[in-house]
């Protein structure tokens, strides 16, 4: 099954790469027609005749492998992820999430954890885990030294005494 789906995936790309890139007839030579595609409707249009010196019109021919349709180019299907209980119904095999990007860093980490330690693969990870465990150092320090009673502006007034408020790049006159 697998060699299978691997090879219906390598014969896709190389559908995907002969493809070519349907535009709109006359789009390169007219500024006011746009270059996405529309049904060419004139009498005489060669493309809608399908001749050859016509440009390639989009047709059937052209569609990829019904098995490997809308999957990911590593062979799984996308789901996009917002909360830990849009994973309980999910395959690890057989399902890739994307994380989605309205997430913060507090909840982005949270998630990934969760999905790491049940084996999905996650497609935009964007981070290593090195920076993960960073940020996540980062958020356990800020906490902690908020709990312990650690004023944020205790540095402030050391930076006001080295700085002369009366010499603020002023020009004296002499």
């Amino acid at each position: 099954m697998q060699r299978d789906k691997d090879k219906l995936l390598s014969l896709r790309k190389k559908m995907k790469e002969k493809r070519p890139s349907f535009r709109r007839v006359e789009s390169w030579r007219l500024i006011r027609v746009k270059d996405s595609w529309r049904k060419p409707i004139g009498i005489d249009s060669q493309t809608r005749k399908k001749e050859k010196s016509g440009v390639k019109a989009p047709s059937i021919g052209y569609r990829t492998p019904k098995k490997v349709r809308h999957l990911h180019p590593s062979g799984y299907e996308e789901i996009r992820v917002e909360t830990i209980p849009d994973l309980q119904g999910l395959n690890p095999k057989r399902h890739a999430i994307k994380i989605s990007s309205k997430l913060g860093a507090r909840k982005r980490i949270t998630l990934v954890n969760y999905a790491q330690a049940r084996n999905f693969k996650i497609l935009n990870l964007g981070i290593s885990q090195k920076e993960i465990e960073g940020l996540e150092a980062i958020l356990d320090s800020s906490i902690e030294g908020l709990e312990e009673g650690e004023d944020l502006f205790d540095g402030l007034d050391d930076l006001e005494s080295d700085i002369d408020m009366g010499d603020l790049g002023e020009d004296e006159d002499t």
